[in-house]
C-alpha cells in the first residue's frame, strides 16, 4: 500500500506546490534562454551577449572578445544556480506528496529538457491540487452510520 500525504500536510503542500510553480517557469525560461545562448555560441554563428561594452549597450559580440559584463556566461551561472532551487522545490513536493522515487526523477528532468518543465508545471498543479480536493471532500464527508437490529 502505498503511503498517502496527511491531511495536516495539505497547508504546507499547497505551499510546496506553489513553490514550485513559480521555480518551474522560472528554471524554464531560464533553460530556454540558455540554449538560444548555445546555440548563438557553439554554431558557426559565434557570438555572445555583451552588456555595457563599446558596441553599445546591448551587443552581441563574437565569441571570446566580451570586454564588459558577458550576459552569455551570466544566463549560464543563474540557470545552474536556479536549477538547484528548482531541485529543492522538487524535493520538498515530492517528500510531502510521497511519491515514488522514479516521479522525483522526471520532474528532476523538467530543469534539464527544454519546454519539460512547462508541461509538468501544468499537469503537477491539476494533479494535486485534484488530489487535494478529493482528499478533502471525502475527509468532510460525514461517516455512514450502519443500523443496528
Amino acid at each position: 500500500m502505498a503511503l498517502a500525504p496527511k491531511l495536516k500536510d495539505f497547508p504546507r503542500i499547497r505551499g510546496a506546490l506553489k513553490f514550485y510553480q513559480v521555480a518551474s517557469i522560472i528554471t524554464g525560461t531560464l533553460l530556454l534562454l540558455l540554449c538560444a545562448e548555445m546555440l548563438l555560441k557553439y554554431t558557426p554563428i559565434g557570438l555572445e551577449l555583451e552588456l555595457g561594452g563599446p558596441r553599445g549597450f546591448l551587443a552581441f559580440v563574437p565569441e571570446g572578445t566580451t570586454v564588459a559584463v558577458n550576459i552569455s556566461l551570466g544566463i549560464l551561472i543563474v540557470h545552474g544556480w536556479f536549477y538547484v532551487v528548482y531541485l529543492f522545490s522538487d524535493f520538498r513536493l515530492w517528500s510531502l506528496m510521497r511519491w515514488p522515487f522514479l516521479r522525483f526523477i522526471v520532474i528532476a528532468l523538467g530543469g534539464v529538457i527544454p519546454f519539460l518543465s512547462f508541461f509538468l508545471e501544468a499537469r503537477i498543479a491539476r494533479e494535486v491540487k485534484a488530489y487535494l480536493a478529493t482528499r478533502e471532500a471525502e475527509a468532510a464527508a460525514p461517516e455512514p452510520v450502519e443500523a443496528s437490529n
